[in-house]
Formats: C-alpha cells, structure tokens, sequence
C-alpha cells in the first residue's frame, strides 16, 4: 500500500514536467572520428577503441585557463564564495556548452582560496539530469557549514551551458547513441579539470558526490581520477543503458530508441558509460550508495544489483536505503534523511 502511494507521488510529480520532447533515434556518426562502413559498425568500432583505452578517452588535458569571480553567499554566514569558469576539454559544435560553469562554496578557514597545509577537504557535486542553477546548491553549502568545502559544477548542456534551441538537457541522455557517449564523456572530463583546479588549490582530501545521472558521471570521474578518494553516489545502477529503458524520467527517450535498437545492444554500446564497466578500478575508493525503496526513475532492483556486484568482488560499500521514490528525495523529511547520509560519509572518509 505504501509502495502504491509513493508511485502515484512519483508519477504526479514526474507528470509536471510538459516540455518532453520525442527526438528521433540516431547512431550519433557526426560525433565520431572519420571513417568507413555503417553507422552502426562506426559506433561499434568507436566504442570497442574507447573500452580498450578508457584513461585515454577520459583524459582531460591540464589547462591553467581557470578564471574566478569572488563573491559573497549570503545564506551560508557570509562566507566568501564565488564561480569558476574554464574551457571544456571536449570541444563541441555549441559555443554556450564550451565554457565549464562551477560554484564554489568554501568551508571556515577556506576563504582565501588556499587551504591550510596542504590537508584541506573538498568535494565536488554533480547534479541531477536537467537541474537547473539552483540545484544542489542547498546541499553544497551544507557541506561547506560542516567544514568539507564543495565546488558544484554545471553538467554539459545545462542551465548556462544549453543551446539556445533546447529548453531541456536533452543532448547528454538521447536517442542520439554517440553523442550520448559524447556528451557523458565531456562531463567527465570536466570533472577532471576542477578536481586539478581544487589540487591547485592545496588541497589532497577530495571527494565526489553525484546525484542520478551525476551519480553515473561521478563514479567514471572517481575510476578515473587519482585524486578522488572517496565518491558519494545518489541513486545509482549498473548500467546507463537500463536506466533509460526502464526509467520514469527517460519514458520520452525510450519512444525514440523503440524498434531501432535492443536493450542489450544499447547496453553493450553505452558500456563506456556504465558503472558496471568500472567497478574494479574504484577498488580502493571509498563508496557510499544510496538508492530510494519506491523508486521508478532508477529501478530499485537495479540498485541492489550494483551493490551486489561491488560484494562479489569483495568491496564492501557503504549502503543507505531512502523509505522513498526518486523525485520524493527532494521533498522532506527524506531530502533532510539523503543529506545526511551523503554528509556524514564525505565527512568521516575525507
């Protein structure tokens, strides 16, 4: 019964959203490197190349093009914040999604923008799938009240980095299988570029937190990245290709992917962005997962099956279990519950 009511919550609030749009399936080949054959084999060929050289296709080369603005954030005792911009390190044909956009929220004794003997505490935060400005921002300076300075960083194609032709962040989830692969990958690498931004900083305690789709990008960031010691994951499943098949959020991407590819070929084609790919390589990072009993956006079986792939290998995550549904996390008392799951452990691992 109360499994019933929280679908029907989640489905109301799922049903808010009107500007979905219908886009039509595409293998993405403009979004490849030169060659020959089919779409479909020059996807295919792409993807086996990226697998065999995933720190090669993640890399993100150093760029001292880091420009901070300083500012005050009122909400959070007057603590001198402020926002970071620098260039992507994947160049796309979209001028506004070229310019990396982040926030930066400094615990006490970080305002300088120096911290202290090298032994500062920073955590970067990826958001949701089409959170605006304001997302996580709350969550962001919770961290930073509790002395674990945070850095929130704007996906591709959100807010002050979407195209003037879109009104959603439908180019980093679509129909469009490479340009999906593409777009995942950018925010990696974007990633990538502000954790060197925090180590340039002085500090060596850092962290991610990722929430749904950012939960996905910010375990690619941790496989990757040897500076992240410790990812915070909200939301999460093995597979990126699952999720979007069977989620509530992503009903409208699966219309345009029906009748042109399986499951299980979107599965093996977006395996360089799928946690599943990477489990050995955050081996030694410190994991927390966090997935919500009722949720229809990441199917809960989903989520008990990542965490039981992490204990076949002999990790042991930290699990929390959230008695709600996906869109219901960020409504309270749950939203106040996630919180402090995710802060307690960034703060107890970094």
């Amino acid at each position: 019964m109360l499994g019933r009511l929280f679908h029907r919550w989640e489905h109301a609030l799922a049903s808010v959203d009107t500007n979905r749009v219908v886009r039509p399936f595409e293998w993405g080949e403009d979004w490849l490197p030169p060659g020959n054959g089919t779409p479909e084999t020059r996807v295919r060929q792409w993807v086996r190349e990226a697998l065999a050289d995933t720190p090669r296709f993640f890399e993100a080369p150093p760029t001292d093009d880091y420009v901070f603005t300083a500012g005050n954030d009122a909400t959070s005792g007057g603590r001198k914040g402020g926002t970071l911009r620098f260039p992507s390190a994947l160049t796309t044909p979209f001028h506004e999604n070229n310019t990396v956009m982040a926030r930066w929220f400094p615990a006490t004794g970080d305002e300088s923008l120096e911290c202290r003997n090298g032994r500062g505490r920073a955590v970067l935060v990826l958001p949701q799938w089409n959170s605006d400005s304001e997302g996580h921002i709350g969550l962001a300076r919770l961290l930073a009240r509790f002395g674990v300075s945070a850095l929130r960083l704007s996906l591709p194609y959100h807010d002050v980095r979407m195209p003037p032709e879109l009104v959603r962040a439908d180019y980093i989830i679509s129909p469009n299988v490479a340009r999906t692969v593409q777009a995942c990958r950018q925010a990696v690498m974007d990633a990538r570029r502000a954790v060197a931004w925090l180590r340039t900083l002085g500090f060596d305690r850092i962290g991610i937190l990722g929430t749904s789709l950012g939960s996905c990008l910010a375990m690619l960031t941790a496989a990757h990245e040897p500076a992240i010691r410790a990812q915070a994951l909200n939301h999460v499943s093995p597979y990126f290709a699952d999720v979007v098949w069977r989620g509530l959020s992503t009903r409208h991407v699966r219309q345009g992917l029906n009748g042109n590819i399986t499951l299980e070929a979107l599965r093996d084609l977006w395996r360089p962005i799928s946690p599943m790919t990477y489990l050995d390589r955050v081996a030694t990072t410190a994991t927390l997962l966090v997935y919500a009993r009722w949720d229809l956006t990441f199917p809960p079986d989903l989520s008990r099956d990542l965490i039981a792939e992490f204990r076949q290998r002999g990790q042991d995550p930290e699990v929390a279990l959230l008695p709600c549904g996906h869109y219901t996390t960020g409504y309270g008392p749950f939203k106040i519950l996630d919180a402090y799951y995710l802060t307690r452990f960034l703060r107890r691992h970094l």
